[in-house]
């Protein structure tokens, strides 16, 4: 604040030097207080030119799981921390569901248990997620196996206050009562204190059996009497379920799903079905009300008679939105990512991110609204490699692109690696086989 300059009495009509050099100062100041107004709130995007120009490299990045540990997840929570659960399957030990939090600097404390027992059910495809909402809560789900039937499993999800130290007593997601294939979910925080699920749902492929002759009703995925299902429901702070909904009558099904939260509600990404087996990526968003009407991200008209375990990922910035994918048309494996600027009522025409037979996908996205990230798997001769490439915000260029990890694991014991923006810094955890055994690496990749 300026301090008041005295005036002497004038008798002449002019000023003295003192009282125009502090009108001038007052002046400036306006000027420059009115231009410190007019910056933006929100310096977490870098400019789209600053971005372009900059070079990334990669780190290691020490995690706190040890050997026996896969099927990671990997989120940032509204207070910019970075959450992590992950089975732990020790050899002599029975299967753990494990948590820990990283505030950026350290991991701010030993692995937390959320759910441990036999029964557990551990796939490399099929992995438990977590999710954060402002009221300080944690969510994790994770698969059960049916005490009923060998083959099926259930969804059971927890909520913690207490930063993972406890976690509440589980609630069945799918309430069917089937004993059949139930998992590949979805969670996404719908308000502050209110959790959204996703899931495929196996309830009438046994429903469908059991009209069936036995001969009919031979087991495995792609041998069902009925379609799977795509289902979605809400859950309050209490665990208490509303708006369940039936999605879509016929989905692949075992591939992943994916959802992320545009300005205009939560948009969910899954393979879908047909009759004739095509099986492309698809989007619905729910408005808080109702969910939009399932349509394709891309008529990639890939026909597989066979689920390809292979799900889209999708991720947002306000009303944009990217999704990536894999699919083998005409059998030739490629991966592509498109954009939407409506909250995914369209989608551009996509890009081609990479093809060819080393080509795994099991993708990851992630999007700030100034770079898209992609990651994802190749297998040749020479092993598995982890790749991640930065893409302009509207997917015009390709700004970079950099091999995270060589693996020495191969197949489907890596699993589904996990990409997670922090800032401008980008976390990746994926599974790689060490002596035989799982075991979660991770990796920084950040400006130079």
């Amino acid at each position: 604040m300026l301090s008041s300059v005295a005036t002497p009495n004038l008798r002449d009509g002019s000023e003295p030097f003192e009282r125009r050099f502090a009108l001038l100062l007052i002046v400036l100041v306006s000027i420059a207080l009115s231009a410190c107004s007019q910056e933006p709130t929100n310096n977490a995007v870098a400019p789209q030119a600053d971005v372009a120009e900059a070079t990334y490299a990669v780190s290691p990045w020490p995690l706190i799981a040890g050997h026996g540990s896969a099927q990671p997840d990997l989120i940032v929570a509204p207070d910019g921390r970075l959450l992590l659960t992950w089975i732990s399957s020790a050899v002599g030990r029975r299967p753990a569901l494990l948590f820990s939090s990283y505030d950026g600097v350290r991991w701010q404390h030993a692995s937390r248990t959320v759910a441990v027992g036999t029964a557990l059910f551990a796939n490399w495809a099929d992995t438990p997620h977590l999710a954060a909402t402002r009221d300080g809560a944690f969510w994790v789900h994770w698969l059960q196996q049916s005490p009923d039937a060998a083959g099926a499993y259930d969804i059971l999800l927890s909520r913690s206050r207490s930063n993972g130290r406890s976690w509440s007593p589980p609630i069945m997601v799918n309430d069917d009562g089937t004993a059949s294939e139930h998992g590949f979910v979805s969670l996404w925080a719908q308000s502050d204190d209110a959790l959204g699920a996703a899931w495929l749902d196996g309830r009438d492929t046994v429903a469908a059996a059991a009209r069936a002759d036995d001969k009919d009703a031979h087991a495995g995925h792609d041998g069902h009497a009925g379609p799977m299902t795509l289902r979605a429901a809400l859950f309050d702070n209490y665990l208490q379920r509303s708006h369940e909904v039936q999605l879509d009558a016929m989905t692949c099904d075992c591939c992943q799903t994916d959802v992320a939260l545009t300005a205009r509600g939560a948009l969910l990404a899954y393979r879908g079905r047909t009759p004739q087996e095509i099986r492309d990526i698809q989007t619905t968003r729910f408005d808080g009300a109702a969910w939009t009407k399932p349509q394709r991200v891309h008529a990639d008209d890939w026909k597989m008679p066979a689920c390809p375990v292979n799900g889209p990922a999708i991720a947002a910035h306000g009303n944009d939105a990217v999704v990536a994918w894999y699919t083998a048309t005409d059998d030739a494996p490629a991966l592509k990512i498109a954009r939407s600027t409506d909250a995914g009522d369209r989608f551009t025409a996509p890009v081609l991110v990479d093809r060819g037979d080393a080509v795994q996908g099991r993708v990851d996205v992630a999007f700030d609204g100034a770079q898209a990230w992609v990651l994802w798997l190749r297998e040749d001769d020479s092993g598995q490699s982890l790749w991640l490439a930065r893409y302009a915000a509207n997917l015009s260029r390709e700004l970079q692109r950099l091999e995270v990890a060589r693996l020495r694991g191969r197949g489907r014991g890596t699993g589904f690696p996990k990409l997670a923006l922090r800032g401008e810094v980008a976390y990746v955890v994926w599974t790689d086989v060490i002596d035989g055994k799982p075991h979660l690496q991770g990796a920084t990749v950040q400006r130079r």
